[in-house]
């Protein structure tokens, strides 16, 4: 229901970022439903399953580098709170997410009512960190309060697109996400984070038959 909402905002000839994971995944099948009833856009996907999934449905795709700005993005996140403070990364995509969300005009994020928290920190804070320095963010995660491991898929080490790996950080609850933020903006070897604070514009939360919209 939020997917569908959030894809009815977008309008002839505008550039659309596409987001990545499961909640993401029905606002593309949403968009390419319009796109085959007529609606001009070009797609900017966050990761290549996304880029597969919104081919594979008829939306035409350009490259990111060929624009100055996104006019509207939607995507899912794996936590928010009514501030619009994310957590996203659960799916391993954080890096191109947030290039995305950085260039877009219009960020709405997707959830059901499930990932709506009080406090961000319930979810794992995923930190995307270049192989080389990962014991050393650990230990300056560590410093910071949380605990880190570096995630694992099907019994090996988890690989982003860009060939980085995943530290997914317990900080229990995140009082202070902008500062945290900075913190591990800081930290030599990390590339990206999952906190995602003022990027977006709206998060449509569905819940039982309706949609509740965070401003």
């Amino acid at each position: 229901m939020a997917a569908e909402a959030a894809a009815a905002l977008v309008k002839d000839g505008q550039i659309v970022g596409l987001g990545t994971g499961s909640t993401a995944e029905f606002a593309v099948k949403a968009i390419a439903a319009r796109v085959q009833a007529g609606l001009k856009i070009q797609g900017i996907p966050t990761s290549d399953s996304t880029a597969k999934m919104a081919t594979a449905l008829g939306i035409s795709l350009i490259d990111i580098n060929s624009v100055d700005t996104i006019d509207i993005t939607i995507d899912g996140a794996d936590e928010f709170t009514s501030r619009l403070e994310l957590i996203k990364g659960g799916g391993g995509a954080l890096l191109k997410e947030k290039i995305v969300a950085s260039k877009t005009a219009q960020e709405i994020i997707i959830a059901d009512s499930s990932k709506h928290v009080e406090l961000l920190g319930q979810f794992k804070l995923p930190v995307e960190v270049i192989p080389f320095a990962s014991r050393y963010v650990l230990q300056q995660v560590a410093r910071l309060g949380g605990n880190g491991v570096i995630r694992q898929h099907k019994g090996e080490t988890f690989i982003t697109e860009e060939g980085n790996v995943i530290v997914d950080v317990d900080f229990k609850q995140i009082t202070d996400p902008k500062g945290l933020s900075e913190a591990l903006n800081g930290i030599v070897g990390v590339v990206e984070h999952g906190l995602f604070v003022g990027l977006a514009q709206q998060v449509m939360m569905g819940q039982g038959t309706e949609v509740k919209v965070f401003r």
